[in-house]
């Protein structure tokens, strides 16, 4: 077993991959994670929603909740502005499949990385996944910039204002009040809760 730094006994435990290479959960259930989206080349909102509905046509993942599309400034060097938001996953995954997982949709909307914050047609990050810490060398959860970043709180916080980030032990709707909100408009109010 792959014990997960920062876990107690109420956390899950993430088995390795069992004979037949595939990942899986010691108890095959349903955990929460938060996914936040971004685009800043193409049709981003088509992108995104697109994004999405393969997401959910996934067995292993529902998509629980969505928030509203944020019109942001880009960080890094001079690129369009982005169409930012985020969803709340319901998955069967463990955090490295879901990764993968997100890593090979933006593939399929022609991602290709060539410059740290460079334009993307399409940009995935795992945020939070249930109350797990982890820290590998691809994959760190909670995401280690997500506490500065607006334009991930902000929409965030409108779909799950009392989720814990289980390293600063805040929530979100806490987190919020701490960043520079300014750069982050209301583009459309799409919140969706699934059933």
């Amino acid at each position: 077993m792959l014990k997960i730094s920062g876990q107690d006994e109420n956390q899950n435990v993430i088995t390795q991959p069992n004979d037949s290479g595939q990942e899986g959960s010691s108890n095959q259930t349903y955990v929460l994670a938060a996914l936040a989206l971004g685009s800043n080349l193409g049709d981003s909102q088509t992108i995104l929603a697109t994004a999405l509905t393969n997401l959910g046509a996934i067995p292993e993942i529902e998509i629980k909740s969505t928030s509203s599309w944020y019109k942001t400034k880009a960080v890094g060097p001079p690129q369009p502005d982005y169409i930012n938001g985020c969803a709340i996953l319901q998955v069967i995954m463990t955090p490295q499949l879901l990764l993968d997982t997100l890593l090979a949709t933006e593939q399929q909307f022609g991602r290709v990385r060539q410059e740290r914050w460079g334009p993307r047609s399409l940009d995935l990050d795992l945020l939070l996944y249930d109350k797990v810490i982890l820290d590998t060398p691809n994959l760190q959860i909670p995401h280690p910039r997500m506490r500065e970043r607006a334009f991930v709180l902000v929409p965030l916080a409108e779909i799950a204002p009392d989720w814990i980030d289980p390293v600063s032990g805040y929530a979100i709707k806490q987190l919020v009040k701490d960043v520079d909100c300014s750069d982050v408009h209301l583009l459309k109010s799409n919140s969706s809760h699934y059933p």
